[in-house]
């Protein structure tokens, strides 16, 4: 039998109630609002939630503060995405379809002249607004880098060819040789990709 953890059942009964609010989730899953307020951070940082803005407040409302609403991430609600990826990707060409993808998905002329250290970082500024989860760490062979989610996730099973597009990024916007070195899916905790 499967267990079911504290953040578990806040994502499933956030995902039964719909727009909830912490004191609302934990007065339903008899929790302490604290502990809903922890769980639905790290939701928010994995993505898998988004915080609604907050209305604004009158009266007696006004004092304190505003109270904030969760919702379930519009990525987690399902799209057509998988099927037209497949249709664009399997069409013959693949290989410069592919370095040509690289090429639109992030403008590389502004990494140019600028010292490593801040190609990366601005790298994981660029990747993370795409929801990679980015992020560099420094390493004896040189920067390694490593994304905490694919955003191809659905697709990438049957289109490999998107983790080329991914080392093209990496390798435009470094100026440098890129290899990968690990996936998600084969049981890493993060795709890791290694700089020459």
């Amino acid at each position: 039998m499967p267990v079911t953890t504290a953040r578990q059942k806040v994502f499933a009964q956030l995902n039964k109630l719909g727009p909830s609010s912490a004191r609302d989730l934990a007065r339903t899953l008899r929790m302490s609002e604290a502990n809903v307020r922890h769980h639905l951070r790290h939701l928010a940082s994995d993505g898998r939630v988004t915080p609604l803005p907050s209305p604004p407040r009158g009266g007696d409302q006004s004092r304190g503060r505003p109270e904030k609403v969760y919702r379930l991430s519009a990525a987690l609600e399902g799209d057509n995405l998988a099927a037209l990826t497949d249709a664009l990707l399997s069409v013959e060409g693949q290989k410069s379809k592919v370095e040509n993808l690289a090429s639109q998905i992030l403008n590389t002329e502004q990494f140019t002249n600028l010292p490593i250290s801040k190609r990366l970082a601005l790298l994981v500024e660029k990747l993370n607004a795409m929801h990679y989860q980015s992020r560099w760490e420094a390493g004896a062979e040189g920067p390694r880098m490593l994304f905490g989610r694919c955003p191809y996730a659905a697709v990438i099973g049957k289109h490999p060819e998107l983790c080329r597009m991914d080392v093209s990024v990496l390798g435009n916007a470094l100026g440098r040789e890129v290899k990968q070195l690990g996936k998600i899916e084969k049981g890493m905790g993060a795709c890791v990709f290694a700089m020459g």
